[in-house]
């Protein structure tokens, strides 16, 4: 039995962008919670099934480390059990690299809410990191904010959590390894054995969205074969996770530096799920 009403859990890392995330559910028309303790949690979900006004069918509530951490491992478990009274109930999980929040907090000069005397910037990261392991491996949706501004990520989450819930969000996104693997990916392939269109000095400067790179791109057998087998994956593995309840998938294909071959197949490969009628979108990650 499905109630109508979804409540969007946001939880994270702190200095990842969950009040950026928050702010951006409530203009979608959310009603927004933000540092609700874990043990409220229960409560809150009574309340939108007991009185449900129109104002609550939409609800997002932010949790994170700053209260109670020793209740954060029964948050799995407790959504669960939401979702059995009918609620639409999903988990988003923000994340990004030790060194990016390092610097967001010394270039805002916040603190970090477990920082005390004990514990330095990178130690109190490191622990919030051990404290939300649970809730990383549980989310429905993981978004990386490393690479990611403000903006970009607003545009994020309106476009993954406000498309139609009816059919699976995937995400296709480009990124080069020499910057990094993608935190958020459901899966990785590397197409680094693909020609690359780097060496030809015409092309450098160009990226996989420009017709002269795509011509020598589709002109390489291997580019075809890459294709191929990845549209017969995806074609068959896609229904798969849909039938099996999963809402979002990122898929992450890189390249050398994210500029040409991973940004041409994911471009290609966005085209052709769009055309079957699948909830796609693409990011390329190095060319934001």
């Amino acid at each position: 039995m499905n109630s109508g009403i979804k409540l969007q859990i946001v939880t994270g890392l702190s200095g990842s962008g969950k009040t950026i995330a928050l702010h951006t559910l409530e203009d979608m028309g959310y009603y927004c919670i933000d540092n609700l303790p874990v043990s409220l949690l229960e409560a809150v979900a009574l309340h939108l099934t007991s009185e449900p006004e129109p104002i609550f069918c939409k609800t997002a509530v932010g949790i994170d480390a700053r209260s109670q951490p020793s209740k954060i491992p029964q948050l799995p478990a407790l959504a669960e059990n939401i979702r059995k009274r009918g609620i639409d109930c999903t988990m988003l999980f923000l994340d990004a690299q030790p060194d990016t929040l390092i610097k967001r907090f010394s270039e805002t000069r916040r603190k970090h809410p477990l920082t005390d005397g004990r514990q330095s910037l990178d130690e109190a990261i490191m622990h919030e990191r051990e404290l939300l392991q649970p809730l990383n491996n549980n989310a429905d949706l993981r978004i990386d904010t490393s690479h990611t501004n403000q903006h970009e990520l607003r545009d994020l989450i309106r476009s993954r959590i406000g498309g139609n819930s009816d059919t699976a969000s995937v995400l296709f996104e480009s990124f080069g390894f020499k910057h990094g693997v993608p935190r958020d990916a459901d899966f990785v392939f590397d197409v680094r054995c693909l020609p690359n269109p780097h060496w030809q000095a015409e092309l450098r400067q160009l990226t996989g969205l420009d017709n002269p790179v795509a011509d020598f791109l589709n002109d390489q057998a291997e580019t075809h074969q890459m294709m191929e087998d990845l549209t017969r994956f995806f074609d068959h593995w896609i229904p798969t996770f849909e039938a099996d309840g999963r809402s979002y998938l990122t898929i992450a294909i890189g390249c050398t530096g994210g500029q040409h071959r991973s940004v041409y197949l994911v471009d290609r490969l966005t085209r052709h799920f769009r055309e079957t009628g699948l909830n796609v979108m693409s990011r390329h990650r190095e060319l934001s």
